[in-house]
């Protein structure tokens, strides 16, 4: 039997196709015959308590434009797909909770959901991390100023940022002493009614914010290091910074180890992990990339091991 796999994405009419680790799942899907159907989060409802989706059936092309062809949407039982992956990108705002809220009932009515949909609301990316303290580095979290201002003194170099942030937006490189302190703390914490994390600085970007992506508890072999561009403090690639593929370090492995028990007792079966230096810096559960950066590096498939590891799961809730 044909598998049916639903993707909640942004729009795909937005995605580039050299780079989306989601296209490389879609890819990686219709390579083992599944059918795929696509929606966004504004097409998800509840209908009498059952979990709805305004679905189109997407066909891949093969054409490097024209790469896509989708059916007419029709609102169907999200309880027709066999598994969803929930791929839409971050803010996690209260759309995106509500979201998980009706992927929740889908996942009550036999869906595999991908990641488990109580998890994305738990497991804030920044937030989560620090469940880890023997990973990380120092590190608050706080909405007040005295406070922030208090771990500033004590550390001299510290980055600032918003606990809902992705693509490296907003994030602030601040030492002791800057005159600008009182507006940056003013504008991440909007006087007082934000909470803002800070971290102390680690030097260690200048060699690279390195992703390392995690499939059901273990890791992928190799890491995407994003290096810095010249005068700018942030690794991430939508911010400008540049790929460099590497192999897992034994302290990045030690670092999997701390927390991949807890990855997966929380159903977290796709997380890609931000390690700077020797230390983990963010736990990122809602729509992991670097997928295709990594995959060229080294001539591997990890969007195919990832199905792989969901036609198991599925395979195991049949026969149990």
């Amino acid at each position: 039997m044909t598998i049916k796999l639903g993707i909640v994405m942004d729009p795909i009419a937005n995605v580039n196709t050299k780079k989306d680790s989601t296209y490389a799942m879609m890819v990686a899907a219709k390579a083992r015959g599944w059918t795929l159907f696509i929606m966004e989060q504004k097409d998800l409802s509840l209908l009498q308590g059952e979990a709805f989706g305004a679905m189109s059936e997407c066909n891949l092309t093969g054409d490097h434009d024209d790469w896509y062809k989708l059916s007419n949407p029709t609102n169907q039982p999200l309880a027709n797909l066999d598994v969803l992956l929930m791929r839409k990108d971050p803010p996690v705002d209260s759309e995106f909770i509500y979201a998980t809220y009706i992927l929740e009932r889908a996942e009550t009515q036999g869906v595999l959901v991908v990641n488990k949909p109580q998890s994305l609301r738990d497991c804030n990316e920044k937030v989560f991390a620090t469940a880890f303290p023997q990973c990380c580095p120092p590190v608050i979290i706080s909405r007040d100023v005295k406070t922030l201002k208090h771990f500033l003194d004590e550390h001299q170099h510290v980055i600032f940022k918003p606990l809902d942030g992705m693509g490296g937006t907003s994030i602030f490189n601040v030492k002791a002493g800057d005159p600008n302190i009182g507006v940056i703390l003013e504008t991440l914490n909007q006087f007082g009614e934000n909470h803002v994390m800070a971290q102390r600085y680690i030097p260690e970007i200048s060699a690279g914010d390195k992703r390392i992506l995690i499939i059901d508890g273990k890791p992928i072999d190799y890491a995407l290091a994003r290096i810095p561009s010249k005068g700018d403090h942030r690794g991430n690639l939508a911010a400008g910074g540049r790929g460099e593929a590497l192999p897992l370090s034994d302290r990045d492995r030690w670092i999997v180890s701390q927390i991949a028990d807890e990855l997966v007792k929380r159903g977290l079966l796709f997380v890609g992990i931000d390690v700077i230096g020797d230390y983990l810096t963010e736990i990122n559960v809602t729509s992991p990339t670097c997928i295709q950066e990594i995959d060229r590096a080294y001539d591997l498939d990890i969007a195919g091991e990832l199905m792989q590891v969901i036609a198991n799961k599925l395979s195991q809730m049949t026969s149990s």
